[in-house]
């Protein structure tokens, strides 16, 4: 072939891998989800004019960023093929020990150190018993969960913790200085952006899906499973501190209940965001839009005065599809598939 013909082939053959690039992402759940969020944000512009405001755009994400901060590492677990269930438990136990500190006379400093740490420990106790003893994420989680509530609940009774430094408040209830940008959702985009780079560009990255595809063949691969599943374990333990400081900030106090349910609330985070519930498959765009997507779907309705009952209906049902979808979608690539090599 002469030069101008071998280009043109080049050429066409560059056009095809981009449509086809371009026609795979247009049906993604995230494509998907994407829409699903657009339409939310026109549907609450008609429902109420204070909807669309800047302000209360900014505002009402101090609702739901302790939640969104705790579905990042929860993604992770997700696509290892795990689960946690006591990321509320360890999120109510990191809170118990700054109240604790605060009473005996902490500063800001320290009271910070304290919910990481405590974070860290639990995680890191959650991720040492799975790996261990090989005994499945569900029920390890399930145990610890009882455990880290029934801590907090046995110190506290029906008593509470509510003498705070007044500057602690400001990371919970405060703003980047200078805007209308509260700090809880700027530290929630950082921390995402942070994930995102981590989880597509790093081997630490790859390894996560790998494992989560295929735990036997990344095993025969060179992963190190247990090591990778102890770390992303201790990882979430971590975000949970955090999440515990920005939750106890904001509303002040340290209860028996306080981030009771937050569990399920970051699980249906993620598997809204496309992260297959089974492992393996998904991304941090869609994990980050599905928690503004929750979080606006729920401002709107709490705007027309929308019954929580009806708000939990509302959530199960695009759970519901956010589990459909992805499968019908994976179904349908794998059925083209085979019917290509068939006709081959």
């Amino acid at each position: 072939m002469k030069d101008p013909e071998i280009k043109a082939v080049s050429s066409r053959r560059i056009e095809i891998t981009r449509a086809t690039r371009i026609a795979a992402a247009a049906k993604s759940w995230e494509a998907i989800l994407t829409l699903i969020f657009i339409a939310v944000m026109a549907g609450g512009s008609f429902i109420s004019p204070y909807f669309l405001d800047t302000t209360n755009l900014l505002d009402t994400t101090f609702n739901f960023m302790e939640k969104a901060v705790v579905a990042l590492p929860m993604m992770f677990i997700i696509l290892c093929g795990d689960i946690d269930v006591s990321v509320g438990s360890i999120v109510a136990l990191s809170s118990l020990s700054m109240g604790m500190a605060s009473a005996a006379g902490a500063d800001v400093p320290a009271l910070i150190l304290i919910g990481l740490a405590t974070g860290l420990a639990g995680g890191m106790l959650n991720g040492w018993l799975i790996t261990k003893f090989e005994v499945p994420s569900i029920a390890v989680t399930i145990g610890t969960m009882s455990l880290y509530r029934g801590i907090a609940q046995a110190v506290l009774g029906d008593q509470a913790f509510t003498k705070y430094p007044l500057s602690f408040a400001w990371f919970g209830q405060g703003y980047i200085p200078g805007t209308r940008i509260p700090f809880e959702l700027a530290l929630f985009l950082i921390l995402a952006l942070a994930t995102g780079l981590i989880l597509h560009k790093t081997t630490f990255g790859r390894k996560i899906f790998a494992l989560g595809r295929n735990p036997v063949a990344a095993r025969f691969s060179g992963v190190d499973v247990a090591r990778l599943r102890f770390i992303v374990f201790s990882w979430t333990g971590l975000f949970c501190g955090v999440a515990a400081i920005l939750l106890t900030s904001r509303i002040g106090s340290t209860r028996p209940n306080i981030a009771t349910g937050l569990e399920l609330d970051a699980i249906t985070s993620v598997v809204l965001g496309g992260v297959a519930i089974t492992g393996g498959f998904g991304g941090i765009y869609g994990v980050v839009i599905a928690n503004f997507l929750l979080g606006y779907l729920k401002f709107g309705m709490g705007l027309v005065n929308v019954p929580g009952r009806v708000m939990n209906l509302v959530t199960g049902g695009l759970l519901l599809v956010a589990i459909v979808i992805p499968e019908m979608i994976r179904r349908s690539d794998n059925a083209r598939r085979l019917r290509k090599r068939a006709a081959v």
